[in-house]
């Protein structure tokens, strides 16, 4: 299975040109899989509520319309992060979309410092989807944070998990999300953004650096960091059946060595 990781620049407020700019970048790209960054549609650091609510839209709504278009002639799925409105509250949500249209979501269940503002919590379980047999997780950025989160997932049988990110805080996501994926041995794809952006929450520079990871933890492509600069795509082929295998030796199996009764407080 090609996968592909899109990191790029949203520019705050602007939801019209990031999606054209998203299609400019994704046509080129011969994945079957690909992520994009949180909230890439709207840009993070929101100036005020109002800024939030003229740029939100349902998980079916504008942006899934726009890459249900594109993925009739890719083939391929998308998940990115939106801003989605519904029932009169507001999420930090990634959506998937294939050729069929919507394909899945998730509302962001654990929020990042001034997200907690605009933001409500997610409120349902983390979602599997199955695409042609492949089970693929979704989390988005500060869920990284939570070992639960991941190990959830993986229990309910992920082999790959999607996690679109606006990281700040230097290396935290780029190193937990190697050790989330060796500890539930997992395929990650961590889809960061570049750039800064000034707002609510101050003067934000993001981390860049994006990167897909193995189930054994091992890097298999690496984007360039913020100070680098500039659009990246990265790519790797995995072979999302070893991601079944929870074997740590011939005599350890990472879930079946679980003790859950030790776990409790």
């Amino acid at each position: 299975m090609k996968v592909a990781v899109c990191q790029f620049e949203p520019r705050l407020g602007e939801a019209e040109e990031n999606r054209k700019r998203m299609v400019e970048l994704l046509a080129s790209i011969d994945a079957e899989l690909v992520v994009l960054p949180e909230l890439a549609v709207s840009g993070y650091n929101f100036s005020s509520k109002q800024q939030l609510l003229s740029l939100a839209e349902e998980a079916d709504g504008k942006t899934a319309e726009t890459l249900t278009s594109l993925a009739k002639k890719t083939g391929a799925r998308y998940v990115v992060g939106i801003p989605e409105a519904s029932g009169g509250k507001l999420y930090n949500s990634a959506i998937m979309v294939g050729p069929q249209g919507l394909e899945g979501s998730y509302r962001k269940v654990h929020l990042f410092y001034k997200e907690k503002e605009f933001f409500r919590p997610g409120e349902a379980p983390f979602p599997l989807i199955d695409v042609d047999g492949v089970k693929i997780g979704l989390l988005i950025c500060f869920d990284h944070m939570f070992p639960e989160a991941a190990r959830t997932l993986a229990l309910k049988g992920a082999q790959i998990i999607c996690h679109p990110s606006n990281l700040v805080l230097p290396e935290y996501g780029q190193l937990t999300s190697r050790v989330r994926a060796l500890e539930n041995r997992v395929f990650w794809l961590l889809a960061n953004r570049t750039g800064q952006e000034k707002g609510a929450a101050g003067e934000l520079s993001y981390t860049g650096a994006s990167q897909i990871v193995s189930c054994d933890g091992s890097l298999l492509a690496v984007a360039k960091g913020n100070e680098q600069g500039a659009d990246e795509i990265i790519y790797a082929d995995i072979d999302p059946r070893k991601a079944k295998d929870k074997a740590v030796t011939a005599l350890n199996d990472l879930f079946e060595d679980r003790r859950p009764a030790f776990y409790s407080l």
